[in-house]
Order: structure tokens, then sequence, then C-alpha cells
């Protein structure tokens, strides 16, 4: 394990991100993180050691902030080798009852903040002529359930951002990955997590169901964030890590079952598809 690697984490405070960062620094690893709030961030990782661990105030939004995040890393460690865009929250209801400033604030936090974090970063790594992205997404970008539109497609855009992105930067020595968990004990659900709005509408039943099931479920998902992070960084010391990599038995049987079912579309509706072409 190369603990020389730094590590730059965003929406480290809570959650996925908060248990990753004290896995990385439980096991040698020099850590810049970023959170609104850096103080409160240092709190809930506990470690003083300025040497190894750097918490940084960021707002995400903001290209000068992110700039001067990674100037701070860049001057306190020399180098960024992995980088983790973890920021994000979840969104529920139906999309007529969301107000479209909450559509847009969720786009902004969970795709426009890791497209602004990775381009502000990349031409560090393309200095350096290595570097690994690890971008968090989410099974419902892929498999989305009802109720989770607007979340699933901040996630679905993160998953092909990462795609192209792969592509692009395969020259340069850098890698990626996005990550899609299913559900993780880490207060997804819970108020600072989650952007919930009740549906009022008569109807929508699939919607309330599986939102009542959800919420019931809180504090019972089967994923656990310690193995995550364990993940993760197992991952950040392959040579060839996958592009996409679907986390928890949930994940894998909702992406497995798409998959089934868009082979067979597809294969159904064949002709159809290519009748539209010139005759060549």
């Amino acid at each position: 394990m190369n603990t020389s690697k730094v590590w730059y984490v965003t929406g480290a405070s809570q959650g996925l991100g908060l248990t990753l960062v004290k896995k990385l620094l439980a096991n040698g690893y020099r850590v810049a993180a970023t959170s609104r709030n850096a103080q409160l961030l240092k709190e809930a990782v506990g470690l003083r050691d300025t040497g190894r661990f750097l918490p940084l105030s960021a707002d995400l939004n903001n290209p000068d902030c992110i700039d001067e995040s990674i100037r701070q890393t860049i001057d306190a460690f020399g180098q960024i080798d992995v980088v983790v865009n973890n920021a994000g929250y979840g969104m529920a209801g139906t999309i007529e009852e969301i107000a479209e400033q909450d559509i847009k604030k969720i786009f902004d936090v969970n795709v426009l903040a890791t497209i602004n974090v990775t381009r502000r970063i990349l031409p560090v790594m393309r200095l350096q002529r290595f570097g690994y992205i690890i971008n968090i997404g989410s099974v419902a970008g892929f498999v989305g359930a009802p109720g989770w539109a607007a979340y699933a497609a901040t996630k679905a855009a993160v998953a092909a951002f990462s795609e192209v992105l792969a592509l692009d930067v395969k020259e340069f020595g850098i890698r990626v990955t996005v990550v899609e968990p299913s559900g993780f004990r880490t207060g997804f659900l819970t108020q600072n997590s989650l952007a919930y709005t009740e549906s009022r509408i008569d109807g929508y039943q699939a919607v309330k169901d599986t939102q009542a099931r959800y919420l019931a479920g809180n504090g019972k998902q089967p994923g656990d964030p310690g193995r995550a992070a364990e993940i993760l960084i197992q991952l950040s010391e392959s040579e060839q890590p996958p592009l996409h990599l679907y986390l928890g038995k949930d994940a894998y049987s909702r992406a497995s079952e798409k998959l089934k079912v868009m082979t067979q579309e597809i294969e159904d509706w064949r002709e159809l598809t290519i009748s539209v072409d010139f005759e060549i």
C-alpha cells in the first residue's frame, strides 16, 4: 500500500466522505478534505496532525474557492494523487412538486461541483502524468426508484461525465472510476443529506410507497461505509481499476436486471432502430 499518496476528498464532514478520511488517516495517508465548515470537519475527524491532515472550507460551486483549496493542498503536500468527488445529497419527491430552484441546486451540488473540481485539478494531474479520479455516483443513476427522478438525473450525469472523462484523460496516465452504491448506513436519508418533498397529490402511489419504505429503512441499510472506504483505497492501488463499480448486493441486482431488460429491448426493436439510416 503506497501511503505516500495524497488524497483530496470533497464533502468530508459526514457520511462516506468522513468515514473515508478517517480510514485514510488511520492508514498513514496524507489527506486534504473539503467541507462547508472546516472547523466542524476538523472536530468530526478528531485528528490534530497538521502534517497529514488539511481540513479546508470550500464552496464547490465557487471556482475561486476550489482553486484556493487546490493551491493550499499543493503547498502543504506537493501533489494530488487521488481525488474523490463525494460532495452531494439526495432529493425525493415528484417532479411536479419539487421547486425549480431546488432542482437547480441539486444539479449545482451533485453535478457541477464534481465537474468544477475535476476540471481544476486536471492541470495538476496532467503535469504529474498520473492521477486517479473517483466520482461518487449511485445505482439510482442507472436504475432509479419512484420519486427519485431529480436525484437519479444528477447521478446519471455523473456517470456519463465519468465515462467520457476517462477517454479524454487516458493518455495522461489519469484513471477514472464512477462508484455507484446502493443503500449505505451513512445518514443519507436524514435531514442534512436529503431534500424530501412529501407528495400531496392524489395518486403517485408508487412514489408514496417507495418513500415510505425508504424512510422506514433508514439506519438499516445493508451497506457498510467502512468497507466501502476500504474498497476505495484498494481501487487506488489497482493498475487497472474499473470504470464503473457498483457497491452493494442491491446495486448488483438492480444493475444486472436492467442490463438484461435493456439488451432484450434493444434486440426487440432492432429492425426499427436501424431502419432510420439511409440505404447504402
